[in-house]
């Protein structure tokens, strides 16, 4: 028995091949480790994946990893090495040469192909050497490239306490600590501080974001009296947010759909759904979707906004009446067309690899009203599009931007099409009001690119090689 999932009046809903066209979800170890500092990455794969993640990764060579490949041989995938002895292996040489506090198995292809129970392995590993083992699937036949960050953070979700775990000596600790923290300010201050904040219930955020991203929104929520009590995941494992049932909980990626499910219906935690704070008109109806579920009457958001998109009027004077095409990659599209049309640009049609209608519900109604008060027309959304199929409309729309995924990228470049880079939206900080301009930033860079060819008169060369 299947359920119809609502869907906003009005848009257009396609689905083509059934496939994946995307970056391999494994690669969300390139930014997850880096934000759960206290953790250890073991991707159980092949020398594929290997390959993968040493390119995928290049670009973080100064910084210290905090992953590492469990290769698996011809005696692994053909069942003659135990498993168990082989993971235990690896698990202590990591615990004796990195001791985290935590350690989290990928799954590859390769892993569900060959049906490895890592699921089942793990418990009792975690108890033979006394270090807590998260298992995340991040295949890329099931998920597809953002997804990984969905599966560690719903595998993650479960392992958050009830209840906040203070044993006399901490609470003693962190009264000292509050203490010097406080020493020297007048007991006003202090007072004031925290009656800045309006009584309402706690509310832990979800989805992974650099350190200062994290600053700024939990501060946007500040000025409007809102108290964040946590993010998930937490700087460290160990300082992972509390989730009693009750909690609110809000996301800020698309992509986390399946971490917003076993939050409502493992935690009993109550989802917010709201765009996601991405371009100034989704922060601000992030920020005002929360504010209304805690009855507080949001102030200074329309100045706020208003700032902002004139602080990028040269960025939009380039994108005005341009066409953007997205092939789909890191389910970030909708929301990435959304405020694009709102800087006044077109979009015909919006490829993505997977959509949940139900979590990105409050996106695709904000998508719809922002075309209806842009006065374009609305997009054809295309679940797991086809790539050839994609193509061809490329040829017929002529669209001056075509953002997508790297293996279409120089092949659409030869043939005169400019493009972008969807995974650079991914790994660029495009949260919040002041990373707006970012996102300008990237989507501008081949226009302003063919305008600087063009005054140097190389633009008819290139018409005439990509005739070649």
């Amino acid at each position: 028995m299947t359920v119809a999932q609502p869907q906003p009046e009005g848009l257009t809903f396609e689905c083509e091949t059934g496939n994946y066209h995307t970056f391999c979800p494994i690669s969300c170890v390139a930014w997850l480790y880096q934000k759960i500092e206290d953790s250890f990455f073991l991707v159980i794969g092949t020398k594929t994946c290997g390959y993968f993640l040493q390119n995928a990764m290049g670009v973080m060579i100064f910084a210290e990893p905090r992953y590492a490949m469990a290769e698996l041989e011809e005696g692994d995938i053909s069942a003659k090495l135990n498993d168990y002895d082989e993971l235990k292996r690896l698990c202590l040489q990591i615990k004796r040469d990195r001791n985290p506090s935590v350690i989290i198995w990928i799954g590859t292809c390769t892993t569900e192909i060959i049906k490895t129970d890592l699921e089942g392995l793990a418990p009792k590993l975690e108890s033979e050497i006394g270090i807590p083992i998260v298992v995340a699937r991040a295949n890329g036949l099931d998920y597809a490239f953002t997804q990984g960050e969905d599966t560690v953070l719903a595998a993650m979700a479960a392992r958050c306490p009830d209840k906040a775990p203070v044993a006399e000596t901490e609470k003693n600790e962190r009264n000292a600590i509050q203490k010097l923290m406080n020493f020297g300010r007048q007991k006003e201050d202090v007072a004031q501080e925290e009656s800045e904040y309006v009584n309402h219930p706690p509310l832990v955020l979800f989805g992974s974001l650099p350190d200062p991203v994290v600053t700024n929104l939990t501060l946007e929520l500040k000025k409007q009296g809102i108290k964040v009590s946590g993010w998930l995941p937490a700087k460290r494992y160990t300082e992972l947010p509390v989730l009693e049932e009750g909690y609110y909980v809000a996301g800020v990626n698309p992509f986390l759909s399946r971490t917003a499910t076993t939050l409502m219906r493992r935690r009993k935690c109550k989802l917010i759904g709201a765009p996601f704070p991405i371009g100034p008109d989704g922060t601000r109806a992030w920020i005002e979707k929360i504010c209304s579920v805690f009855n507080i009457e949001p102030k200074g958001l329309d100045e706020r906004e208003a700032q902002i998109w004139a602080s990028m009027e040269d960025y939009l004077q380039i994108v005005r009446g341009k066409s953007v095409f997205f092939m789909g990659d890191n389910l970030l599209e909708v929301s990435l067309a959304r405020f694009l049309i709102r800087c006044g640009m077109t979009c015909p049609e919006i490829g993505i690899p997977y959509m949940d209608k139900r979590y990105q519900d409050a996106e695709l109604r904000l998508l719809e009203k922002t075309c209806h008060e842009m006065g374009v027309p609305l997009p054809t959304i295309v679940e797991k599009p086809d790539n050839y199929n994609q193509i061809q409309r490329i040829y017929e729309l002529k669209p001056d931007l075509v953002i997508t995924g790297m293996a279409h990228a120089n092949p659409l470049e030869a043939r005169g099409i400019n493009t972008k880079w969807s995974v650079e939206f991914t790994f660029a900080q495009m949260h919040g009001f002041t990373n707006a301009r970012d996102i300008l930033e990237l989507v501008t860079r081949p226009l302003r690119r063919n305008n600087s060819l063009k005054d140097l008169g190389w633009d008819k060369l290139v018409k005439e090689d990509a005739k070649v």
